[in-house]
């Protein structure tokens, strides 16, 4: 049986907005996305981040930033009994000053690459799943790679996700 998935943008979605947050110290969870993740576990679904990191082109922070945020993102939840299944990031963007990065790709958001990705690896059924973000971009994501998107702008992420679940039965 194919899994179900809500695929949750990080930045301004599942955390407040820190313009190119790269460090633990400058990460806040919005309101209720703990819970939100704790409710996507409970229901059955996978929550998996998909986000891009432009600042590693940028030349902002290393890759090894995002991979330890996001470590220190699931300790903090397994210390408030939720997780999250998998984070995908993009790190390319264009007008990048890292050279290695600096690229056109199929992950950077619109594009479908990240979502490709973990449907392909967790055998995920994209018409019972979920895209929930704050930007046109993760809307248009969503529409791309043919899952329900869902606008989060400000308030409770647990109510917003419990509503779309509810929907999707």
């Amino acid at each position: 049986m194919a899994s179900r998935a809500v695929f949750f943008d990080r930045d301004g979605t599942l955390n407040v907005e820190v313009h190119f947050l790269h460090r633990v110290e400058d990460f806040a969870w919005t309101e209720d996305a703990v819970e939100a993740v704790r409710y996507c576990n409970a229901s059955g679904y996978l929550a998996i981040v998909v986000s891009n990191q432009s600042g590693v082109a940028r030349g902002y922070f290393p890759e090894e930033d995002v991979r330890a945020l996001h470590r220190w993102m699931n300790e903090d939840l397994a210390r408030r009994g939720a997780h999250l299944d998998a984070f995908y990031y993009c790190p390319h963007y264009e007008q990048g000053s890292v050279a290695r990065y600096a690229q056109k790709c199929n992950c950077r958001k619109p594009a479908t690459g990240m979502i490709d990705r973990a449907c392909s690896e967790y055998g995920i059924d994209r018409r019972g799943s979920i895209m929930v973000g704050d930007k046109a971009s993760d809307m248009e994501c969503a529409k791309n790679a043919g899952l329900r998107g869902i606008r989060y702008d400000g308030g409770s992420l647990l109510r917003l996700v419990q509503q779309a679940i509810e929907q999707s039965k």
